[in-house]
């Protein structure tokens, strides 16, 4: 009797169990369903207001999932790249990233090229690491037109990419877990790193901050490869080529 009474008290325990188990997966699948419909129908509302045509193409229709959320969005995409939300995602991420890149480079390249030489030349004398810049005879820095990669220590490749794989990693796992529920709504590149408190709390702020980033990202990604066929074609570095933007400041 015993025997069969504790029987009893396991099932009915497990039993207890999987109704939980069962009413969680209901509640989380209830309040994506109402996550996904609020999305929806706000979609509905702002596909009512939006333009028909691109705002930058006018004579292309505007692309179906260019909808204005994201900063920046004036309908460009004239291969039809953003062929889904998902895809939109993507891509926006893709894109805040090589705008971040392209801003740290576009700053670096003209910097190194005026300074790299004395600095080099300044650790040599003060701590004896013989050490030699990476500029070629032409004041030109390492680039993949330029050549001399293979003069960049492996060390400081090794740790671009460690970074990189960290970044996307951080990147994968708030997109795949900020689902718009208790997370909020998923942005593209917001890492939530604001060591000096500059991004502003309030949504109109938010709004002209991500909107100046991603201007001058897009700006700077022109700058670079705008840097890298100069010289290629110049064989001469941007600074001395265009010596009234950088030599009258350093």
């Amino acid at each position: 009797l015993g025997r069969q009474t504790l029987s009893w008290s396991v099932n009915f325990n497990l039993e207890g169990v999987r109704k939980e188990q069962g009413n969680r997966e209901r509640r989380k699948s209830e309040a994506k369903m109402t996550t996904m419909s609020s999305h929806l129908s706000a979609m509905v509302e702002t596909a009512k207001t939006l333009p028909r045509n691109s705002r930058s193409i006018p004579f292309l229709r505007r692309p179906q999932h260019l909808t204005g959320r994201f900063a920046g969005d004036v309908g460009f995409d004239p291969l039809g790249l953003a062929s889904s939300p998902e895809q939109l995602l993507y891509y926006r991420e893709a894109e805040v990233k090589h705008s971040r890149l392209a801003m740290l480079a576009a700053a670096g390249w003209p910097v190194s090229e005026l300074l790299d030489r004395s600095i080099a030349r300044e650790i040599d004398a003060d701590l004896g690491m013989d050490l030699t810049s990476t500029l070629d005879a032409n004041d030109r820095v390492p680039s993949l037109l330029n050549g001399g990669m293979d003069h960049v220590s492996p060390v400081f490749w090794g740790a671009c990419l460690g970074l990189s794989a960290a970044i996307d990693l951080k990147g994968i796992t708030n997109s795949r877990y900020s689902d718009g529920g208790g997370g909020g709504e998923y942005v593209p590149g917001d890492y939530g790193w604001d060591p000096l408190g500059l991004y502003p709390s309030d949504e109109d702020g938010r709004a002209r901050m991500q909107l100046a980033e991603i201007k001058h990202g897009r700006l700077s990604m022109v700058a670079v490869v705008a840097f890298a066929a100069q010289e290629f074609v110049s064989k001469v570095g941007v600074v001395d080529e265009t010596p009234m933007f950088f030599r009258p400041l350093l």
